[in-house]
């Protein structure tokens, strides 16, 4: 099966628990339809270069996604009709990354410099 790395950005006013789930409810739709989700990471509220429908931060989440083309049209398909999501992008992929994704390095980087920036 094909590998695909999935993201989106839902909206700024929503709650971490909306946007897992949005997460959580595209997963079942994958494993029901035969796909796996190999990995889910949510990278949390963010700013964004520009305003999206006027926002100017997003939730980001991160999904790692082994199924079919079908599969996939028909889920972003369902995010375009969700008025919480603002953005997605779907990119297919040789292999995935094995570990954390370089967003939630530079944030654990972060945390750990003296002085917390």
């Amino acid at each position: 099966m094909p590998l695909y790395e999935h993201i989106l950005i839902a909206r700024q006013d929503i709650t971490t628990a909306q946007v897992e789930a949005i997460a959580d409810g595209l997963q079942s739709f994958i494993e029901e339809q035969g796909g796996k989700v190999d990995k889910i990471e949510h990278w949390g509220l963010r700013s964004m270069a520009y305003k999206v429908r006027k926002n100017r931060k997003g939730h980001y989440v991160l999904m790692n996604i082994e199924a079919e083309a079908p599969v996939l049209h028909e889920m972003e398909r369902k995010l375009r009709i969700n008025e919480d999501v603002l953005r997605s992008m779907t990119i297919r992929v040789d292999e995935f990354s094995e570990g954390q994704s370089a967003i939630l390095i530079k944030r654990d980087d972060r945390k750990r410099r003296p002085g917390g920036r």
